[in-house]
């Protein structure tokens, strides 16, 4: 995506977009939607209005090849070097970010309103790095109630994609089957968890409308003695999870430890520092030390030489 947006921040043919259609695209990591084709749009040079998208819309799959391009993205890996980036980034200092994102008859359009824009949004995409939390992601338009489009990257993609798929599989094949976009999401999220096997690390869960504990959290918490929120605010967090461990919980990790943080937080587990992933650990202290189980001697048969032994046949 980085070198994409950076050469095409250099087009100057107007009436030209760039497009990533279905072909090219994976389903969401999330539950599995199919993702809608992608338009970059130069929009110094190219305007892309409704009539626009829907006639582009209807020309897709585009089947008819009429050849190739070189893609250049010369000055994106010289830029990316820590003086340079600083230097661009003391130049567009004063400078809000002009692009925005909208879906328009089902494309997701990215529209860059300066070269400067699209160029920015390609180094954007080129520093992010998902080796500390897993995951990392940038904003592509300002700040106005919200934001409207992201570009987000996993370590894990490929298996996240893979447990969506099967999720939305077995929802679907339900006789109950939600019918709506967004029943079916959210029932596809709760099934990845169980094919995931970490359903319980949702803690906060709903009974009706009042907060209580999540249905698979609640079996886990039992062993240690705690039966709901109120509970596990009383308790701690590192409590519980000790508890948790002198249980020998079956699948017990200290992604637990980090949900009934979140928990107790209202935050993701994820989102948990590492800062304060340190002080819990820290808090927790090590696990109580095991006695080795000792080893049977085995039995052994003593060895005995062995004799020749002569047979006489008598005739």
């Amino acid at each position: 995506m980085s070198r994409l947006l950076w050469g095409l921040s250099y087009q100057a043919r107007p009436g030209t977009v760039l497009v990533i259609d279905r072909e090219f695209l994976m389903p969401t990591p999330f539950d599995a939607d199919p993702a809608d084709p992608i338009v970059l749009v130069p929009e110094w040079c190219t305007r892309l209005d409704e009539r626009g998208a829907a006639q582009l819309k209807a020309l897709l799959p585009l089947r008819n090849s009429m050849g190739t391009v070189r893609w250049q993205t010369f000055g994106l890996e010289r830029t990316l070097e820590p003086r340079a980036y600083d230097q661009w980034c003391e130049g567009r200092r004063h400078r809000s970010g002009a692009g925005h994102i909208s879906r328009r008859r089902g494309l997701l359009v990215l529209t860059a309103r300066t070269p400067d824009d699209c160029r920015q949004w390609a180094l954007d995409a080129a520093r992010l790095d998902s080796a500390r939390y897993g995951t990392d992601h940038v904003y592509l338009d300002a700040w106005d109630q919200g934001h409207d489009g992201e570009i987000q990257i996993f370590r894990r993609f490929r298996p996240m994609v893979s447990v969506a798929e099967q999720a939305r599989a077995q929802v679907l094949s339900r006789d109950d089957a939600p019918s709506t976009p967004s029943s079916l999401r959210a029932a596809v999220w709760d099934e990845a968890e169980s094919v995931r096997g970490d359903a319980h690390l949702r803690i906060r869960g709903w009974s009706g409308n009042v907060p209580a504990l999540g249905a698979a959290a609640a079996e886990m918490l039992a062993r240690a003695d705690v039966h709901s929120l109120d509970d596990l605010a009383e308790v701690g967090a590192v409590e519980t999870y000790r508890r948790l461990r002198e249980a020998a919980v079956d699948g017990l990790n200290l992604e637990m430890l980090w949900a009934l943080e979140g928990a107790l937080t209202y935050r993701d587990r994820r989102w948990i520092s590492a800062e304060r992933r340190g002080e819990l650990i820290a808090e927790l202290g090590p696990p109580p030390a095991v006695t080795p189980m000792r080893r049977r001697r085995r039995y052994r048969a003593p060895v005995r030489s062995s004799h020749a032994v002569t047979v006489n046949a008598r005739h």
